[in-house]
């Protein structure tokens, strides 16, 4: 699958499409095989999320796994930027157990684009399986100004 790589603050993020779609996002990513329109804008979009200029995402993205994953995912791109929820609040919407959403938000495959980072625990910040952990769920969210949550 080709994939562009972005120099961005928090690490070079690679992000992958297939048919059409966005399905990954990596960190270290290395630029390989044809740069498509879709992946020069999800490039644009990085750098503009990057530089403080995009608010929120706007790519066409393909979740492989569960119904439930997808539904996951697509709450979690709901969130706007600078705002959180947390796993007890998608676990209501969706009418589960926190746990599993807990799961399938450490599962995502697209972090930044589909912002799990922006998911906290009821009583702290909850995990984050991007490149340094917990740290990066934390500069992500002061770089969105949503520090005012994490006190």
């Amino acid at each position: 699958m080709p994939m562009i790589a972005v120099q961005t603050q928090f690490g070079c993020l690679g992000v992958e499409e297939q048919d059409g779609a966005i399905t990954r996002l990596v960190w270290d990513g290395v630029s390989d095989g044809p740069e498509t329109p879709l992946l020069r804008e999800a490039a644009a979009q990085l750098k503009a999320y990057d530089d403080g200029r995009l608010e929120r995402f706007d790519l066409p993205y393909h979740i492989s796994g569960s119904e439930f994953q997808r539904q996951v995912c697509d709450l979690m791109y709901a969130i706007p930027l600078g705002e959180t929820r947390t796993y007890g609040d998608i676990a209501k919407e969706l009418g589960q157990p926190p746990q599993p959403v807990g799961q399938a938000c450490g599962a995502n495959p697209i972090p930044v684009i589909i912002p799990c980072h922006r998911v906290l625990a009821a009583n702290g910040l909850g995990g984050f399986s991007g490149d340094g952990g917990v740290e990066t769920k934390v500069a992500l969210l002061l770089h969105e100004k949503a520090a005012g949550l994490l006190i």
